[in-house]
């Protein structure tokens, strides 16, 4: 089946299986490298993009439902301010150690941000308990978003 969407604000078409998931299309026919597998089911977040501005898991969405749709992956939002200062946020709060899950993890901070610059650490855990972390015990990453909102929210005064 072909299909049509937008990724990162270009106009893609391919030639697939209508349910083959949005993650193997990312990785396997468009070379995507932020998007990672984890657990395949939709519970771990490590797969996350923006779907129409939403975030969602990747694995769960077939490519039959992308027609005229558009998908952002951390590589399209690398030019933005807010994921500048969200990377360098994780980074001096400790909050990265093997790596494999934070693109997840920034996409849902940068869906938080957006909304809201002065999240409650209860706020920040809700925003990012879609993903899974296997290494920090996601204190450091509370830290970081948090750090994050208070350097963005100084910008926005």
């Amino acid at each position: 089946m072909n299909i049509s969407f937008i990724l990162n604000g270009n106009k893609v078409n391919i030639d697939t299986d209508p349910l083959k998931s949005l993650l193997r299309v990312l990785k396997e026919d468009l070379d995507v490298v932020s998007v990672k597998e984890g657990c395949s089911r939709g519970e771990c977040g490590t797969c996350t993009v923006l779907l129409d501005g939403r975030p969602v898991t990747s694995c769960m969405v077939a490519a039959g439902q992308l027609r005229g749709r558009e998908v952002v992956t951390l590589e399209g939002l690398e030019n933005k301010r807010e994921i500048k200062v969200i990377q360098d946020s994780f980074v001096e709060s400790g909050s990265v150690q093997c790596g494999f899950c934070i693109p997840g993890f920034i996409i849902a901070a940068y869906v938080l941000l957006k909304e809201n610059l002065s999240p409650s650490r209860d706020e920040i855990r809700e925003a990012v308990s879609g993903n899974i972390c296997r290494c920090t015990g996601y204190t450091k990453i509370i830290d970081g978003v948090e750090k994050a909102a208070e350097i963005l929210g100084q910008k926005n005064e």
